[in-house]
């Protein structure tokens, strides 16, 4: 009867709060929401002003009332009681709380049953925990179960501390015995010092992880073992409950987005493989001109980056993350950077390809590009490589190449072969088909050039004080020697012709006859300490 008396007024007052507001009166601003918690233990967040109570009184009335009532009695029965369109929370035959529409998450899809349903619950565990808290017999298998676990989490530590010692002590072994497998030949491919300090940073982060896990299962489990921490244990392994569904719920939905980027990635593959082949039949002569054998390697890496870069662009929305605003950011830090620094790359790579398919410059080939002379080693996308008479190796940026003038000194040589030419100057007191004889056969001493084609004399200047004579013959290209030692025998070669005819070279710096002729006698050729050489008998 006092339970029906209870529920009527209580009626009243719900149906009383539902009447609204005079038009004068201002509209109120909603109450923060509060949560009940009894004993460590969450029961319910109060959102809703009931009865002109709002919610952090609602708690403070809900609290007392559950406390005495734990207080009276260890056996309590919570029940609920419909009211309106609320629901009463009976603990015994007082009411706990009342649950209002507005109660109601209104982030979740619950209703005003289940949300009372569920703090009804919540409340029953407290009760339930209360009990548990008062039986000493409860109390001692908790603590019986604490020692256990921490006993075996102490020996599992043990255990891997033990374990760790005797890897690690065997480790040298094991590393010396498979680095040594892991060579080509007598190289050893890996290093035994390396390998070690690798794996024992492995085993490190390992045995970190596995603490941690450990520590985290044994905090978990003592704390679910008494009543007022057990929601703190609860918390502890739903956390990691949720990271480990979160994780394979992930690997799960990720696996269709994969297969999808697999399946692109083969595609791209054999169409890279076909192209290669395509382009190789191609470049047999007489269909292009412009793809023959040098410049096939070139194209068949143009297009298989355009292919790969194609198929990476279809395949980056089935990445894994690829949504996410951290692949995004990552996505536009690289393009800003390729912004910010393709502008010389782009201009290197575009010379590269110049320089390709124009055919200005081949391997083998001896060449002149600026102030640097040598024989082209390597021809880049970025860069290009010559190696001088003197050994240096110059690595030249494709762009100064394109834009400076080139001398090819292969290039107009009739079969194998490159050109060397040399300019000297000699007064107008000389005749002139002299010096291009003693020109001549200087070249014809010159063991590298070629007899045929014929070495030739150019007049290219007529200066104020001395004409100017240019030598051109061709070397052969099969000799080791570099073209500056070939230069160097044949300017030793001219100097001693010039000597024997007993000619002088005095230009460019000539102002008048000198009162002895500047020349070497042939017996002064080998005064100290130079030494003649041993004619062969």
């Amino acid at each position: 009867m006092r339970n029906r008396l209870v529920t009527a007024v209580i009626a009243v007052f719900c149906l009383l709060s539902t009447v609204p507001l005079r038009a004068e009166d201002p509209p109120k601003a909603p109450d923060a929401p509060a949560e009940l918690k009894v004993a460590n233990r969450s029961v319910i967040v109060f959102r809703a002003t009931v009865l002109g109570e709002p919610p952090q009184s609602r708690v403070k009335g809900a609290s007392a009332v559950i406390r005495e009532a734990l207080d009276e009695a260890d056996d309590l029965t919570v029940s609920i009681d419909p009211i309106q369109n609320s629901y009463l929370v009976l603990l015994g035959v007082r009411r706990a709380f009342i649950v209002a529409p507005k109660d109601v998450d209104t982030q979740g899809a619950a209703s005003t049953l289940e949300t009372a349903e569920q703090a009804a619950q919540n409340l029953r565990l407290v009760v339930a925990e209360t009990q548990e808290a008062r039986s000493l017999r409860l109390i001692l298998r908790a603590l019986i179960a604490v020692t256990l676990a921490t006993t075996l989490y102490l020996a599992l530590l043990w255990v891997m501390v033990y374990l760790r010692r005797k890897m690690l002590n065997k480790l040298p072994e094991l590393m010396d015995r498979h680095t040594k497998a892991l060579s080509v030949g007598r190289v050893q491919l890996i290093d035994a010092n390396f390998l070690y300090l690798l794996v024992s940073r492995v085993l490190w982060f390992l045995r970190w992880l596995v603490v941690l896990l450990l520590t985290y299962e044994w905090l978990g489990f003592v704390l679910s073992r008494f009543p007022y921490t057990r929601p703190w244990g609860e918390s502890l392994n739903n956390y990691l409950l949720e990271i480990v569904t979160y994780l394979f719920q992930s690997i799960i939905s990720a696996i269709p987005g994969l297969g999808v980027a697999l399946m692109i990635f083969f595609i791209a593959r054999g169409v890279s493989a076909f192209s290669k082949r395509v382009l190789r039949r191609l470049a047999s002569p007489g269909i292009f001109n412009w793809l023959n054998q040098e410049t096939l390697q070139p194209t068949t890496r143009l297009m298989s980056l355009a292919i790969w870069l194609f198929a990476l662009a279809m395949a980056y929305p089935y990445l894994p993350g690829a949504g996410t605003d951290a692949f995004k950011g990552l996505s536009v830090l690289i393009g800003l950077m390729i912004s910010l620094g393709a502008t010389s790359v782009i201009g290197q790579a575009a010379s590269g390809l110049i320089l390709t398919y124009t055919r200005t410059l081949r391997p083998g080939e001896f060449v002149r590009i600026g102030e640097y002379e040598g024989t082209v080693t390597e021809l880049g996308m970025f860069t290009t490589r010559i190696r001088t008479g003197l050994g240096e190796l110059l690595t030249l940026p494709n762009s100064m190449i394109t834009n400076s003038v080139t001398k090819n000194y292969s290039r107009t040589v009739q079969g194998d072969g490159y050109v060397v030419d040399t300019v000297v100057t000699i007064g107008y007191d000389t005749p002139w088909r002299q010096v291009e004889a003693m020109l001549l056969e200087a070249a014809r001493r010159t063991t590298g050039i070629l007899a045929v084609p014929t070495p030739q004399v150019f007049q290219t200047a007529l200066s104020d004080f001395y004409p100017e004579y240019r030598l051109v013959a061709q070397a052969i290209p099969s000799q080791p020697r570099t073209r500056a030692e070939l230069l160097s025998m044949l300017h030793a070669n001219i100097q001693d012709v010039f000597n024997e005819y007993g000619v002088q070279i005095m230009s460019p710096h000539y102002f008048g006859d000198p009162g002895e002729a500047k020349w070497v006698p042939r017996e002064k050729w080998y005064s100290a300490p130079a030494q003649e050489p041993k004619q062969s008998k």
